[in-house]
């Protein structure tokens, strides 16, 4: 009998954009199992943190690892209050070295409205050029979108929606069915 190979998760698009003295993040809901859609409405757009020090996060990649990041996220927030990028190097310092975390995959784009970082399992924290950040399946097709989008006068909450319908119309891995979170500093 022949060996199987697990086809492997795809999930979502992560757009992150910048404008205006907000950060809008944007997600699609879709995860898929090789070439079989298993949820259209998945959630990974959310607000964690505590009321005033609310952080938007958007992720990407196997949903258990994720939640696994974020809730070691919240307690690095929790220990370094208010200051996201401290808590990020320190998420992201763990993530590379812990033998458990090591194998997580996944990666975060995180926001508190000043802010706006991408985490991921190699150990970076970046801070994106042009106040765009893009992750997931179809995430370099957003990214694209919204850098031209960018060029017009729009706000950012719409830049993020048609950089997400742009994708959704390229990438297999990618629906219209949004989860839009915006956060104001």
């Amino acid at each position: 009998m022949a060996e199987q190979k697990f086809p492997g998760w795809h999930g979502t698009t992560i757009v992150a954009v910048r404008r205006g003295g907000e950060v809008v993040v944007a997600g699609d809901g879709q995860v898929s199992l090789g070439q079989t859609v298993i949820k259209g409405s998945a959630r990974k757009v959310r607000r964690i943190g505590a009321p005033g020090r609310e952080i938007v996060a958007g992720f990407a990649g196997s949903t258990a690892d994720a939640f696994t990041l974020l809730e070691r996220l919240e307690k690095k927030l929790e220990a370094s209050p208010g200051q996201l990028q401290r808590a990020c190097v320190d998420l992201a310092k763990d993530w590379r070295m812990d033998k458990y975390l090591r194998n997580l995959e996944a990666m975060l784009i995180v926001t508190d409205g000043a802010d706006l970082l991408v985490i991921t399992g190699a150990g970076d924290v970046l801070e994106p050029e042009h106040d765009i950040a893009a992750i997931g399946s179809g995430g370099n097709f957003a990214l694209a979108a919204a850098r031209g989008l960018m060029e017009t006068d729009m706000p950012a909450e719409d830049v993020a929606r048609k950089a997400m319908a742009i994708a959704a119309s390229i990438c297999v891995y990618t629906n219209g069915n949004l989860t839009v979170e915006t956060i104001r500093k």
